[in-house]
């Protein structure tokens, strides 16, 4: 199932800043569902990465407390504009996710 997600850059603080949001349950696995009571499978980002320019330059391991829909952002010194930037994600039941950009601050 391909996810829906949007990214956007701006200059904040002498920085190029990167934010992107997914469309993503997040789920923990700990809910319960208040119909049938039975535990929501856990369903949640396990790893997102961001590369600029081609080369990877952010890897952050998630878990379950982050919340629903997350929106992640980066700051990268050495961007400018003009520059290439793309975030990839993968889930704990193998769903991935890609989105890129060229930097216009």
């Amino acid at each position: 199932m391909a996810r829906k997600m949007k990214i956007r850059t701006r200059t904040q603080e002498g920085m190029i800043e990167v934010q992107v949001l997914v469309v993503h349950p997040m789920e923990t696995g700990l809910r319960k569902d208040k119909q049938t009571k039975e535990t929501i499978p856990a369903h949640f980002i396990q790893k997102i990465s961001l590369y600029h320019n081609d080369a990877l330059a952010v890897e952050a391991d998630l878990g379950i407390s982050i919340s629903e829909d997350p929106l992640i952002g980066f700051r990268l010194p050495t961007a400018k504009d003009g520059d290439k930037v793309k975030v990839t994600w993968s889930d704990n039941k193998g769903e991935t996710g890609e989105i890129d950009t060229v930097v216009e601050g």
